[in-house]
């Protein structure tokens, strides 16, 4: 029984080095735009970006009541037969409309260029990675890929998505 023990426990050890050596990489995703509305969602920047989308959606409104405005007058000059005012309301509709088109398509750039600026400022990433990479670290995952900007990733469990973890990491170290 004496000789036994010495072999078992060779034979363990050589067992325990193999499994040690067949480490699996471990893989988890997060999605960062998530990560971004929740955390960020009572920021300065965040609410000023807001305040000035809402201002261009204001102001797309007012331009469309106008020229809705404008398409009713013309409808009252035809019924009335006033060919001359509908002609001109016609001319002022197409210019307004092409405006509204060109304002629409720069305002729609420029907002989009903002929100960009957003997710990408220093800080904001300097925080995330530095988040992830704890968790990472923690929890043993070789690499974190981002879900939503990743078209290589066709499936993924749930169970390696990080991001309500990410999110709750980060506002707990904000204080929230």
């Amino acid at each position: 029984m004496k000789k036994w023990c010495p072999i078992m426990a060779f034979f363990l050890l050589c067992l325990g080095g193999f499994l040690e050596s067949q480490q699996l990489t471990r893989f988890a995703v997060v999605d960062l735009p998530k990560v971004y509305v929740a955390f960020f969602r009572d920021s300065r920047a965040v609410r000023e970006f807001e305040e000035r989308s809402a201002r261009v959606q204001a102001e797309i409104d007012r331009m469309t009541a106008e020229i809705q405005s404008l398409k009713n007058a013309q409808i009252s000059a035809e019924n009335r037969g006033e060919q001359d005012q509908v002609l001109r309301l016609e001319n002022e509709i197409y210019r307004k409309s092409e405006f509204l088109k060109e304002y629409y398509k720069s305002k729609t750039a420029e907002l989009e260029d903002q929100k960009k600026k957003l997710t990408q400022s220093g800080t904001f990433l300097e925080q995330v990675y530095d988040e992830i990479r704890f968790i990472a670290e923690s929890e043993g995952y070789s690499m974190v890929l981002n879900l939503k900007e990743n078209t290589g990733i066709l499936w993924y469990s749930p169970t390696v998505d990080i991001t309500d973890k990410l999110i709750q990491n980060l506002l707990t170290k904000a204080g929230r």
